[in-house]
């Protein structure tokens, strides 16, 4: 008989815990090697954790909602399947078994009412939840049971334990009251005036977002810069050079990687851009690590980070934006995924935004909004004299915090990054 310990897996350098969103099997399920048992949520990003090997759950360690640290034991997976069958069948020993059936008994003569262990102040496992509603085991008598788990929790021992003593005394019918408590006062819920309007709660994810933007808007000075780009040569040189990329490739050549490159050598030239705040000190970031907004099927908002940017050339950027964008869509980052950025940009003009003015994702000074590429009218300096002619044109709108960073930086990065765009050379190898 083999009992494997599923646990938390390490999910990158700067994630510590995560929060069980769900759990996809249950006690007593067969379970495949590499098979997703449950569904973890960090403060940025949902995964999977998968087993590691083929047996039955036979216990599960935290209940949905419960944080985890990583490394911790989440579940028990029994590997035997003859002596998992057994186990599951067999979940106390027949001593545990007569106490249970016994406790029952006593039960079914008293008038009780169901315990709703939602409301404990106490960290109850499923395991322990279950041997309390089958004992008849009040919420008030839980709290009152000294766990010997971590951080005092009650284990299944314990409440087995408390059980067996309970019921080796006398049956006293005075803890059983005649009158039901009163009831806990609870949020309400918004009723729509009209009946007609439909009301839903925010999912886990858009409520981060929520906090996540209401806490940058209350931390940085936000100030915005903005300036207009002709970006006619980009147009005409992807036009030109898509297909042969895509052939050679197997990647399709977005805008998106050719406005990432330039945003990074921009950052190379002023560092002071790449930089994070943490209280009254200003730490200069070493890596150039873009985070690039996607927008989820679900409607909520991602950022993964391409880590060390400045050191891709075209291809390894587009690779690594398509990589990053594909994995977003399909649900299949990893936590660290969206760790460690350094700088943001956000594509609105993909949603036909001519400019916006975004908000910084923390802790980082500055986040570029990319507007939509239109054919406009403009004057055309040349030798000969000026004309009017068609030119492909977009809007870069840079919100900066203003605690660290003044107008002269703001307003030279941006437009540092306008000149790399115009001076594209058409002529460029792909």
């Amino acid at each position: 008989m083999a009992r494997f310990e599923l646990k938390l897996p390490k999910m990158g350098e700067s994630v510590a815990e995560a929060t069980i969103t769900n759990w996809l099997k249950q006690v007593g399920d067969k379970i495949e090697a590499d098979e997703a048992v449950l569904e973890i949520a960090t403060d940025k990003v949902d995964s999977e954790v998968p087993s590691e090997v083929s047996g039955i759950l036979v216990e599960q360690l935290f209940g949905k909602d419960d944080l985890v640290q990583v490394g911790q034991t989440i579940a028990i997976i029994e590997t035997d399947s003859a002596a998992v069958t057994e186990t599951v069948q067999e979940v106390a020993a027949p001593a545990e078994v007569a106490i249970i059936e016994k406790t029952v008994e006593v039960a079914k003569e008293a008038v009780a009412v169901p315990a709703d262990f939602s409301d404990s102040e106490k960290f109850l496992s499923p395991l322990v939840k279950n041997i309390a509603k089958e004992e008849g085991v009040s919420v008030a008598e839980l709290a009152a049971i000294s766990g010997t788990g971590k951080e005092g929790r009650v284990t299944k021992n314990d409440i087995l334990e408390y059980v067996k003593n309970r019921t080796s005394q006398p049956v006293v019918a005075a803890p059983v009251q005649k009158t039901v408590a009163a009831p806990v006062a609870q949020k309400a819920a918004p009723v729509s005036v009209s009946g007609g309007d439909e009301i839903i709660e925010m999912d886990r994810m858009r409520k981060l977002i929520a906090g996540y933007m209401v806490a940058s808007v209350q931390t940085s000075a936000h100030v915005q810069s903005f300036i207009e780009v002709d970006v006619t040569n980009i147009v005409k040189w992807r036009e030109k050079n898509k297909v042969t990329f895509e052939k050679r490739e197997g990647e399709k050549l977005t805008y998106t990687p050719i406005f990432m490159e330039a945003v990074a050598k921009a950052l190379k030239d002023f560092p002071g851009m790449n930089i994070s705040v943490d209280g009254d000190y200003i730490i200069k970031k070493k890596n150039i690590n873009l985070g690039m907004a996607a927008s989820l099927p679900n409607g909520n908002l991602i950022v993964p980070v391409i880590k060390n940017a400045d050191q891709l050339n075209l291809v390894g950027m587009a690779k690594a934006v398509n990589d990053l964008g594909g994995r977003a869509k399909a649900g299949k980052l990893k936590p660290d995924d969206t760790q460690g950025g350094t700088y943001t940009v956000t594509n609105v003009g993909t949603f036909g935004s001519v400019f916006g003015t975004p908000i910084i994702n923390q802790p980082q000074v500055g986040i570029l909004a990319l507007g939509a590429i239109r054919k406009m009218p403009a004057v055309i300096e040349t030798p000969e004299g000026d004309f009017i002619g068609i030119r492909q044109k977009m809007f870069l709108s840079h919100s900066y915090d203003h605690r660290v960073v003044d107008g002269a930086l703001g307003g030279s990065f941006v437009k540092r990054v306008a000149e790399y765009l115009e001076a594209f050379d058409v002529n460029r190898d792909v």
